[in-house]
């Protein structure tokens, strides 16, 4: 979709305020409510002067701000600090400025030093996801998957961040974060690959947009073999490409090499990580030793080879094995739903911050597809997927199979689709409903 639609400013500002009427009352209020917050500083000495010459007295000085602009969720306002203020004094009184405005939040983000964004939320977004209206547009390998608290979008960059790891327990809303995942990028020219080894029952449905398929550990095995080939055919193009004569650019990844010979993409989707390497003898562990060097390897330098992961599951941690610690830490985007157990939710958001981490485990149970997300820049929010229902998702995928690019070396791991009798036509333009998440 295009850009956001002017709207009302939300249901739970000012009874439904359209954004003309908040914005008077913030603009009208602007100074006398950053007076009473103590985010004034005193007069200029030149203004004091001033006002004493014409026999009054100086009022203290707000912050200089721009005029507020209308967001999908509200609106925002950029601020210029006066000498002395830091970003952590609005952010103590965010709450304050909350009720005089009568907005459901405020947050507050530094943009630059001196400068900051207040942010005007006015319902609560996380509980009501209004994607038809306000859907951010897509771009290559570049995904809007869930809202934020602050109202704007978490945006999936795969160039930005090329691996993530996401967790959640059953009925949590990971299988909903996912499905947004895999059809926006089946709408793109992208190979997708899933590792399924619950015998396929979650990747199945995908799977007419599938490039490969594993639904055991054996065939996983293999598939993983095909895909280290694949990247160290891809390390030998690129090293071609910037030897290819004395005008040739030097390059380090396929993002670098012409159009015309740059490898087609590849999102390799892990389900449930555990299943995969589960271990009952000696000579399973040995089988799962090598599946996580492999996975280690794809995620060091799959990145330069256009090469990303995205590993989900209910839990992450010791049943990885020994390499556990350095897998997790290839995965740089982190999504935590709800999850069963405390060192889950600490594998997953600790080394980011140990804050997001708490916030995972208050996530309540009635409050499914709601996640935080994080990254190693050691920032993270909550946000909430918008639903998504299976049938939709697989009507995506059935609608956009056309679009599943060549790559031989996986040939021989394409999952068998069987062709449905004709029945009421689906559209691969399918969006996300408003619906609660319930799974």
């Amino acid at each position: 979709m295009g850009a956001p639609r002017a709207r009302p400013y939300g249901p739970a500002a000012a009874n439904g305020a359209p954004y003309p009427v908040v914005a008077l009352r913030v603009l009208a209020s602007y100074r006398a409510t950053m007076d009473a917050c103590g985010l004034t500083v005193p007069a200029s000495a030149v203004r004091r002067a001033t006002a004493r010459m014409m026999g009054r007295q100086a009022a203290p000085v707000p912050p200089r701000r721009s005029f507020p602009r209308p967001t999908g969720a509200g609106l925002v306002m950029r601020l210029r600090m006066a000498a002395g203020q830091a970003p952590e004094d609005f952010t103590a009184s965010a709450d304050r400025l909350r009720h005089a405005w009568g907005a459901h939040a405020v947050h507050v983000r530094p943009t630059k030093p001196g400068r900051l964004e207040l942010r005007l939320v006015g319902w609560d977004v996380l509980a009501d996801v209004r994607p038809t209206q306000w859907r951010l547009a897509s771009g290559p390998l570049r995904l809007p998957l869930a809202l934020r608290e602050d109202g704007e979008w978490h945006v999936r960059d795969f160039r930005t961040v090329p691996h993530e790891l996401i967790l959640g327990a059953t009925q949590s809303g990971k299988s909903v974060y996912l499905r947004n995942l895999l059809c926006g990028l089946a709408r793109q020219r992208v190979v997708l690959v899933g590792i399924d080894c619950k015998w396929g029952v979650e990747l199945a449905p995908f799977a007419p947009r599938l490039s490969a398929l594993a639904d055991n550990s054996d065939r996983a095995n293999e598939l993983l073999d095909a895909l280290l080939e694949e990247m160290e055919a891809r390390f030998r193009l690129i090293g071609l490409g910037g030897g290819a004569g004395p005008d040739a650019v030097l390059t380090s990844d396929v993002w670098g090499l012409p159009e015309a010979v740059r490898p087609v993409p590849v999102v390799i989707v892990v389900d449930e990580v555990a299943e995969l390497f589960l271990a009952a003898s000696k000579d399973d562990e040995k089988r799962r030793d090598a599946m996580v060097t492999k996975l280690i390897r794809l995620a060091q330098l799959g990145r330069a080879a256009g090469i990303y992961l995205e590993v989900c599951g209910q839990r992450f941690g010791s049943e990885v094995g020994k390499g556990a610690t350095m897998l997790r830490a290839q995965l740089t985007g982190r999504v935590c739903h709800r999850v069963n157990d405390e060192s889950s939710a600490n594998m997953a958001l600790a080394d980011i911050s140990p804050e997001a981490a708490l916030a995972a485990t208050s996530i309540p149970a009635e409050r499914p597809g709601v996640a935080v997300v994080g990254d190693s820049s050691g920032g993270w929010s909550r946000v909430r997927s918008p639903h998504l229902t299976l049938d939709e998702a697989a009507a995506v995928c059935r609608d956009t199979s056309a679009l599943v690019p060549e790559l031989p070396r996986l040939d021989s791991f394409r999952p068998v689709v069987t062709v449905e009798s004709a029945g009421p036509s689906s559209s691969a333009s399918a969006v996300p409903t408003s619906r609660p998440v319930t799974e």
